[in-house]
């Protein structure tokens, strides 16, 4: 239980925190005028397409943030929902995290950290059944 936990505050630095976090630094942003705000300077992905929608790039990762705290709640009270959510999102920034550098080398440390501790509670001791 006790691996559930952590992985769950895992989760949550990393949608609140992170994705969330960044969401509501780009408020100002969206009230001033990114004029004002040079989000360039501070944000930089290696492929120029999400570079150029860097408004819904923001977007996107504060969704991600609220379905990823979500599952941590979930799993957080003991959910197979907030489980099966939390596994499903960790697999999917794995996967998404290489295209999202440099900022998905944080991602990737926080999901696999949360999906390995998630899959060794729940599959403990257990070993492959032999033929």
């Amino acid at each position: 239980m006790q691996r559930y936990k952590i992985a769950s505050l895992i989760m949550i630095i990393h949608g609140g925190f992170m994705e969330i976090g960044g969401a509501f630094c780009f408020i100002p942003a969206m009230l001033f005028g990114t004029d004002t705000f040079d989000l360039e300077r501070y944000f930089s992905f290696k492929f120029p397409y999400f570079q150029d929608n860097l408004n819904m790039m923001i977007i996107m990762g504060a969704i991600y943030g609220v379905v990823r705290t979500v599952g941590a709640i979930g799993l957080l009270k003991n959910k197979m929902w907030g489980f099966m959510l939390s596994v499903i999102n960790c697999i999917i920034t794995m996967v998404l995290m290489m295209f999202l550098l440099p900022a998905g080398i944080m991602d990737g440390v926080f999901a696999s950290s949360a999906l390995i501790l998630m899959l060794t509670q729940y599959y403990g001791e257990k070993e492959i059944a032999g033929n």
